[in-house]
């Protein structure tokens, strides 16, 4: 058994892709048309680009997934995590962006981590592994 997908709620596919590609780096994979505006958009790592691939799924105004948002951003949860080499580094590149971070790079032991806005209603983590 393998992860090879995964996904984050979105609610506009052009936002999505902007931020995810422009902002934080990833390429985009798959843009498949599925009828009436539908569409399957995938984005990877560019170090991994036959690695794990993020759906941006346009399911943001579903009910629970909506009150489960909220529900995260509010208690300061993030939706996903994403791996770096320098959390500091990739902070400051961020911010030089426009990113807002509700969490400043933090040491939590074995790991440093951050937690950014996504501009689509989920808060990102992203963490550096400091430790064994």
């Amino acid at each position: 058994m393998r992860i090879k997908l995964s996904s984050i709620p979105i609610a506009d596919y052009d936002k999505a892709l902007k931020f995810y590609t422009q902002v934080l780096g990833f390429v985009k994979k798959r843009d498949i048309p599925l009828g009436h505006g539908a569409r399957w958009l995938t984005v990877v790592s560019t170090d991994e680009p036959d690695g794990t691939e993020l759906l941006l799924e346009p399911n943001a105004s579903y009910p629970a997934m909506k009150s489960l948002k909220e529900s995260l951003v509010k208690d300061g949860v993030p939706y996903t995590a994403f791996q770096v080499e320098d959390v500091q580094a990739e902070y400051a590149r961020l911010r030089k962006l426009g990113v807002e971070f509700t969490m400043e790079p933090t040491d939590m032991g074995m790991s440093k981590v951050a937690v950014l806005d996504d501009t689509c209603g989920n808060l990102i983590q992203i963490y550096q592994v400091t430790g064994g």
